[in-house]
């Protein structure tokens, strides 16, 4: 008879969403104006023996949008563009984690905004895990993206007099997390 060891090097970690941010900016007019969903919730489960085992779940809260401006927020809440009374979440779902070094992955997954899913890659840097004061592991992980808004149905403009449009349609979105051990 043999012996079968369990050799899952595994870690299930939850998002400490007072330690971790999701920004983004867009270009309105001539500049960028910034901002970022507070609310949000999700796991990172990282296996760095195996990789491929490793995935990522994130929620976030459509109405939780701030740009510190209330009426830019109530219209971003709106059905101009993300019609939070009918796709109150953004998602990502992964569906693949490929190592491209030692502290960078690729993120495959399926992002969906007001009900609409496309498959991105999110290129990861995993920053790495360190004990916490009251002997807790934490890990930490960054990645950046920039995606077409109307690809997923926010389409809403204003036509300039002098030509062109208000709102741009590249959308940066920063991510970093800081997230607990399980």
């Amino acid at each position: 008879m043999t012996a079968v060891q369990d050799t899952t090097t595994a870690q299930t970690y939850a998002i400490d969403k007072a330690h971790s941010e999701l920004t983004f900016q867009v270009r309105h007019l001539l500049t960028k104006v910034r901002g970022r969903f507070p609310e949000f919730s999700g796991t990172v489960r990282l296996d760095q023996q195996h990789p491929e085992a490793s995935s990522v779940s994130l929620t976030i809260d459509a109405a939780s949008v701030d740009t510190n401006t209330a009426d830019r927020d109530q219209h971003l809440r709106s059905g101009d563009f993300f019609a939070v009374d009918t796709h109150p979440a953004i998602t990502f779902q992964s569906s693949r984690v490929v190592r491209k070094a030692s502290d960078t992955y690729d993120v495959a997954g399926t992002l969906t905004i007001r009900g609409v899913a496309k498959d991105i890659t999110l290129p990861v840097t995993y920053l790495g895990t360190a004990k916490d004061p009251w002997g807790g592991t934490r890990a930490a992980f960054e990645t950046g993206i920039t995606i077409n808004r109307k690809e997923f149905g926010l389409t809403w403009n204003a036509a300039l007099e002098t030509g062109g449009f208000l709102v741009g349609d590249e959308v940066q979105i920063s991510v970093s997390i800081q997230a607990v051990a399980q």
